[in-house]
Parts: C-alpha cells; structure tokens; sequence
C-alpha cells in the first residue's frame, strides 16, 4: 500500500462502509484496502434495473465527503462493483 496523507481521524473502511449502507437503501458494502486506495463491493436492491453506471452514481454520491480535497482519506477507488442480492 502506498502512503496517502491525509487528516482524517478513525477507520476509513468503517467511515466508507458506514457511508455507503446509510445511503444506499438496503446495502451492504464490503470494503478493503488502505493508503488512500479501496476495492468496494456493494449489494443492494436499489441497483435493480439500473445499468452500471447509474448504480456506481449511487455509491460514489454516497463517498463524496471522504473523497473531497488534498487531504481527503480517499484518493482512489480501485475496484467498485455494484449488485442486486
């Protein structure tokens, strides 16, 4: 994992895992990674009939706040995979 600096305080899997299951109706988020880049994978009904694009709308309007500015505790999302149960 590469070194990412930023000024957030706690964990950043928590902090987008919380993010993402209290936006996204119904989810469930499985998030992995460090140093400012994650894998993200997301189960939830509210993706049905959507195409990928629109479901990872959802979950990136989730994570915006933690991926905003020089210091954000996200850099990058490697991996985002979205799917309905």
């Amino acid at each position: 994992m590469s070194s990412h600096p930023t000024e957030f305080q706690g964990s950043v899997i928590d902090a987008l895992r919380e993010a993402i299951e209290r936006q996204v109706p119904d989810s469930r988020a499985e998030v992995n990674g460090g140093g400012g880049h994650y894998t993200i994978e997301v189960t939830s009904p509210a993706f049905a009939g959507k195409n990928m694009l629109q479901s990872q709308r959802l979950v990136y309007s989730a994570i915006t706040d933690l991926m905003k500015g020089d210091m954000a505790p996200v850099h990058a999302v490697d991996s985002l995979k979205t799917r309905t149960p």
